[in-house]
């Protein structure tokens, strides 16, 4: 299916090309075609095991793709093995169980990926780490451990050490799934922010109203197949496909 025409005519800074993902005799993606402009905000829904998160994990590599490729600046990543933890810097991603270290404090989660993958110092390091837990709000709990925390606040230092690395795209799995409701917020409150500073983002997400409010795309997913891509508007209001119909249904009934 097409996926939205680029309208601004800028190259993509991600493409991704009939990308296919097997486990075994399971094949959790199929032929998977997009593209990722500057600027997107790009929400993938979809009922749990239809390939979301697998799509996610082998655009950042931490799954490789079983055909297809990625193009990252017109280049195919899968080609260029070595240079991956480089490419992981520029497509940063925020997990659903935060993967903090447990063992370093707030700024110091912050600071590792700028010094040790950035090779920054560490004057500079502090620096960006400060700028980006201030924005999230955590600059106060700057030595507190991760277990001091409540999850909200483990999500909102997890995007603050992905914003760290000044990434040209940063990607979110499910960010607010593990978080107790009353915590959805704080952490959606800041994606909201990042959305509209306009940082490019591709979210998989269970908040439907977040993503018709928020998202540039709405992809809908299926069985590994991206069955429907098109704007919020279309995809929440008059979704053309019988399918998507079906899954937002009871949403849109609320």
């Amino acid at each position: 299916m097409e996926a939205i025409e680029n309208v601004n005519g800028n190259s993509p800074i991600l493409e991704i090309n009939h990308l296919g993902k097997t486990f075994g005799n399971n094949e959790v993606l199929k032929d998977i075609d997009f593209k990722i402009n500057q600027g997107d905000v790009v929400c993938i829904i979809g009922a749990s095991g239809s390939g979301k998160s697998t799509l996610l994990r082998c655009i950042n590599m931490l799954e490789a793709p079983t055909s297809g490729e990625i193009l990252h600046d017109k280049e195919n990543i899968l080609s260029k093995r070595k240079e991956i933890t480089s490419y992981r810097a520029k497509v940063g991603m925020v997990f659903q169980q935060f993967n903090l270290f447990s063992n370093m404090t707030v700024l110091e989660n912050c600071m590792i990926g700028v010094t040790k993958v950035l090779k920054k110092d560490k004057d500079y390091a502090n620096n960006i780490a400060m700028k980006y837990l201030k924005k999230v709000g955590m600059a106060p709990y700057i030595n507190a451990k991760p277990h001091q925390l409540s999850g909200g606040q483990k999500q909102r230092v997890a995007i603050a050490r992905a914003l760290a690395m000044e990434p040209e795209v940063l990607l979110f799995d499910e960010p607010t799934s593990a978080l107790d409701p009353e915590m959805v917020g704080e952490v959606l409150a800041v994606m909201r922010e990042l959305a509209s500073e306009g940082m490019t983002m591709i979210i998989v997400t269970h908040e439907m109203a977040f993503a018709r409010d928020v998202s540039t795309r709405t992809v809908f997913m299926e069985k590994g197949v991206i069955v429907e891509d098109d704007t919020p508007q279309l995809i929440f209001n008059n979704p053309k496909n019988k399918r998507t119909r079906e899954f937002l249904s009871r949403f849109m009934d609320n």
